[in-house]
């Protein structure tokens, strides 16, 4: 039997024809779609970006110049400082003391430039379409590497040509060494989250400094023993307590912007989630213990000549160890529980399960 161009079967022929091309057309979009998905189009934004193996790039930390730049000059300010209280002691035993209560203050600054300044590196290449792993994490230790012997140069260079003056130089380079490996981590929003904070935080507790008399009196430091030990314990608390609000603000702060930025280039960029500000407000805290324990390892034979000295020295460089480590575990809890109330404050109500039921038959 053959088909006449009226009968059903040709009608139904007809039909069949827009059904294929709407299955066509379905399978091309679905292709597209896992194209896109592996990178193959070429689309990328500014906050994240496809490799050529369809991987996902290192997230870029918006303002990463600035901050490189304003941690090297934090890095400058605290070497220019330490090399003029050391050049101001009029004996050399007097000098090697001074040199043990600065080098926490370098070591610190050491240890946030180099990283800084290797996130602003490993960005750069980034931006250029480098990204693999292996190449960001060698760029982000070179990068440290280069700041740390930057800074070993200047100190032997303008210090004193002693051992002390060595110690702090080779301590500064290690440092910013490390801080350049800490850079290489694929999250960069993270990570200048995490030195932003620890910039400020150390900016806030040298500003601080200029209030500890005050506080001191208020707390009631008296001419008595144990009312200065209760005394300096409070205003340590009030220091590390306010330097963890600060911490965790700016950490949130950071995050903010790097969400809003990422946002502007792809609407469809996914947000970041609690972790990430509970990991960046504790990063600050986290970067303080690192650099005391930088400091007991590499600056050890300059701490213990400074406490030779004399028993008064032995038992000062004791307590200020110890309340140097007490700040930074103060400022990691604190960092990170203010970063998660201020995430937390962000989020919308939650809408209960029992009202859906509700919404369907309303609708219906």
């Amino acid at each position: 039997m053959t088909k006449q161009p009226g009968s059903s079967a040709a009608a139904e022929s007809d039909r069949s024809t827009p059904a294929g091309d709407a299955t066509a057309r379905r399978e091309d979009t679905s292709v597209d779609a896992i194209a896109e998905a592996a990178g193959t189009t070429g689309k990328a934004d500014a906050g994240t970006s496809t490799d050529a193996y369809g991987g996902v790039a290192p997230a870029l930390a918006p303002g990463a110049p600035v901050l490189a730049i304003l941690a090297l000059g934090w890095l400058a300010a605290m070497l220019w400082s330490t090399r003029e209280v050391i050049s101001s002691a009029a004996a050399g035993l007097t000098a090697i003391s001074l040199s043990a209560f600065a080098l926490p203050g370098v070591i610190s600054a050491a240890l946030v430039s180099g990283a800084a300044f290797a996130l602003f590196g490993v960005d750069l290449l980034a931006r250029r379409g480098s990204e693999r792993v292996t190449l960001r994490f060698v760029a982000a230790i070179g990068t440290g590497l280069l700041v740390g012997l930057a800074a070993a140069f200047a100190i032997n260079l303008t210090y004193a040509d002693n051992a002390t003056t060595n110690v702090i130089a080779g301590t500064t380079a290690a440092a910013a060494t490390i801080g350049g490996a800490i850079a290489g981590a694929r999250s960069g929003p993270v990570v200048g989250a995490v030195l932003a904070a620890a910039l400020g935080t150390l900016i806030f507790v040298v500003a601080f400094s200029q209030a500890r008399d005050p506080l001191f009196d208020l707390f009631g430091g008296g001419d008595g023993q144990e009312s200065l030990l209760s005394a300096a314990k409070w205003v340590s608390r009030t220091e590390s307590l306010l330097a963890g609000l600060v911490a965790g603000l700016l950490a949130f702060g950071y995050l903010a912007l790097a969400r809003r930025r990422a946002a502007r280039h792809d609407a469809a960029t996914p947000a970041p989630r609690w972790p990430t500000y509970l990991l960046a407000g504790a990063g600050p805290g986290l970067l303080l213990l690192l650099a005391e324990v930088i400091i007991r390892v590499g600056g050890r034979s300059l701490l213990d000549l400074a406490g030779a000295l004399s028993e008064a020295d032995a038992v000062a460089q004791t307590s200020l160890g110890t309340s140097r480590i007490d700040n930074g575990i103060w400022v990691l809890f604190v960092g990170a529980l203010t970063a998660m109330i201020a995430f937390g404050r962000t989020l919308g109500p939650a809408h209960a399960d029992d009202d859906e039921p509700v919404e369907a038959t309303t609708t219906r």
